[in-house]
């Protein structure tokens, strides 16, 4: 299978070669440092300490090719497209690896191209998109406990704690309270880092609570400083934990670069993908991305699990596609039950 993913060459090459002309032709002015990663290495969803360490020059190496291949890509012809096109390209090609797994790797492969063929920038992100879906090393390794040596020791990282259905009450379930238990292991480890607590109103007889805000109550009575924790109470679902989380650090906390997802085990991987698709999406060109996901932290959780279709779900929604996405979850959601849909 690795095989398989690797000999994807060709369409690795010509994302490459398009991204390059959309950089060059769209974000001539752009200055930052760190924006010129390739589109595969941008893929990566988990980056060890040891890519860290390595990031000034594979910066250096990633403008040198750059320079070398901006002369043939500036022929590229940059098309946009129409959005509902887009949408159903989008959702047939994530609905069919969410369906199928590997064994639709043709069909989205083909789909990639269509959707590049219709809008230039739609191809690029979701080609990135997809091969961080279809990659082995998706939310590898797991950190169990606590998260890993060699991250930032600054505010540059953010700590991103996952929630978890409330009790009808209002009260927080044993496995929250676990997850919370790595996010405080991982704070005292980090002490400059900031963390969020994310997760709304889930508690069918209690309207006043919310899963952020039980959370941030727990870890400030362990003794985090409540300067560092940052309460997302909105939101309902994995994606919008991501769509949330990205709106207040974008705009409150301009230092955070790096993000660090805690949750369940069963859980990393779809955090992980999506906090990551939602920097891609959010980006003006790739490698352009304003926060990247460098690790996890996960609680051993005696069962739970995630299927491939409700990650489709999720991609869907940060798509834009709410009410296909919630179709979905209905359908397959089988952790805990979602309030209705507005």
């Amino acid at each position: 299978m690795n095989n398989k993913r690797i000999s994807r060459s060709d369409l690795r090459i010509i994302t490459y070669v398009v991204a390059t002309c959309l950089m060059v032709t769209l974000c001539a002015c752009e200055k930052a440092p760190d924006a010129t990663p390739t589109v595969a290495e941008s893929s990566e969803t988990t980056v060890t300490s040891e890519t860290s360490a390595t990031a000034a020059s594979s910066e250096s190496t990633e403008k040198t090719d750059i320079s070398e291949t901006s002369e043939s890509s500036a022929a590229i012809e940059i098309v946009t497209g129409d959005p509902d096109v887009i949408q159903k390209y989008i959702e047939e090609m994530v609905v069919d690896y969410g369906s199928y797994g590997e064994d639709a790797d043709d069909t989205v492969d083909e789909l990639l191209k269509e959707l590049s063929s219709e809008d230039t920038n739609a191809g690029i992100k979701w080609t990135v998109i997809m091969e961080m879906w279809r990659s082995e090393e998706l939310g590898e390794p797991l950190n169990y406990d606590v998260l890993p040596d060699g991250l930032p020791d600054n505010d540059e990282l953010c700590i991103v704690v996952l929630g978890f259905q409330l009790n009808p009450d209002g009260s927080m379930r044993d496995e929250l309270i676990n997850r919370l238990t790595v996010a405080y292991e991982s704070a005292v480890k980090y002490p400059n880092a900031y963390i969020v607590c994310t997760g709304g109103g889930t508690a069918s007889e209690n309207d006043s609570a919310t899963e952020a805000g039980e959370m941030a109550k727990w870890l400030i009575d362990q003794g985090i400083d409540e300067d560092r924790v940052i309460v997302e109470d909105d939101s309902l679902t994995t994606a919008q934990n991501a769509i949330y989380t990205y709106d207040i650090l974008t705009s409150d906390y301009p230092s955070v670069k790096y993000l660090a997802i805690v949750s369940s085990d069963y859980h990393i991987a779809t955090g992980e993908l999506l906090f990551s698709a939602e920097a891609v999406l959010r980006a003006d060109f790739p490698g352009g991305e304003k926060m990247k996901v460098i690790s996890n932290a996960s609680w051993d959780a005696p069962s739970g699990y995630l299927s491939s279709m409700f990650q489709a779900g999720a991609l869907i929604e940060l798509s834009g596609d709410i009410e296909t996405a919630f179709d979905i979850y209905y359908d397959n959601y089988d952790i805990h039950e979602l309030p209705p849909i507005d």
